[in-house]
């Protein structure tokens, strides 16, 4: 029954998609409004044909400029943030030649990241300025890559250096950190044996992966939304780097535990291992 469920929610999602994408690449060709509120339908029409919850504590700023810096765990974040708001994301330049991925990932704005060349960072850095500078909301997975969605791997600073290029427009800078944490499965607690149903990292081959996820359905996220950290010429990179890390860090532990959790521990250690211990507490609790 749920291989059926998957299959006829894949059909509908492909129908919605050859219908939607000739529209979304004549809106960015010709520049129509309806380019930023396209995808945001798609996603929402994804979402709700999987089967996945989107829960929210606090909300997104309504100042711009606006750069969005979360935790990754999976290919699902996309379509679970891209759901929420229109907004673009910042990715790593090997998801611009994926089958499928690729060209929803291009449809939807994307800033590609060679992340092997140095000597391009200052270049996507005034890229991202550029996009943000002009109101668009950029999400950038400040981890640089997805992990097993039980904690926070240490965030890289040098794109963040995006914001603080933004500050040539004369206006403050807003970067807010987000939580992205998924807690339950068929509406029962996940804990660190069943996270990597959803979460996506390492050698896992997508297309079993997005099977799975669409087959079973029934997934619930939480986003929680962090205080902006508003940017000006004096901000240092690095020290903003660490504070929206154990922030992003104290959020998904207090999400993945199901309760408040206490700041103290979190700033005391290594963000990605508080995560972590808090993540374990909450599998010995259940």
């Amino acid at each position: 029954m749920r291989a059926l469920r998957g299959a006829l929610a894949l059909a509908a999602l492909t129908v919605a998609s050859l219908a939607m994408i000739p529209v979304q690449w004549l809106a960015l060709r010709y520049g129509w409004p309806v380019r930023t509120r396209l995808p945001l339908v798609w996603h929402r029409i994804a979402t709700r044909l999987v089967g996945i919850r989107i829960h929210q504590r606090g909300h997104a700023a309504v100042a711009r400029p606006l750069l969005i810096t979360a935790n990754h765990a999976s290919w699902v974040d996309i379509t679970v943030l891209g759901a929420v708001m229109p907004l673009s994301f910042i990715a790593k330049s090997e998801v611009e030649g994926w089958p499928v991925f690729g060209l929803l990932a291009r449809l939807q704005r994307t800033v590609f990241v060679n992340r092997t060349r140095r000597s391009e960072t200052g270049d996507v850095a005034d890229r991202i300025a550029e996009r943000i500078g002009v109101g668009d909301v950029m999400v950038l997975f400040a981890e640089g890559t997805s992990n097993d969605g039980n904690g926070v791997l240490p965030f890289r600073s040098a794109l963040l250096g995006a914001a603080t290029r933004a500050l040539a427009g004369g206006r403050p800078v807003h970067v807010q950190p987000l939580s992205i944490a998924y807690t339950h499965l068929q509406g029962l607690p996940m804990d660190r044996r069943t996270r990597p149903h959803v979460a996506w990292y390492g050698d896992m081959e997508l297309p079993g992966h997005l099977w799975a996820i669409v087959r079973e359905g029934a997934l619930d996220v939480t986003l929680t939304w962090g205080e902006p950290v508003v940017v000006d010429a004096g901000t240092d990179r690095k020290e903003l780097t660490l504070r929206l890390q154990r922030e992003v860090a104290l959020m998904t532990a207090s999400a993945l535990l199901g309760r408040p959790v206490n700041p103290e521990p979190v700033a005391a250690e290594a963000p990605a291992a508080a995560a972590d211990r808090q993540a374990g507490a909450m599998d010995a609790a259940t």
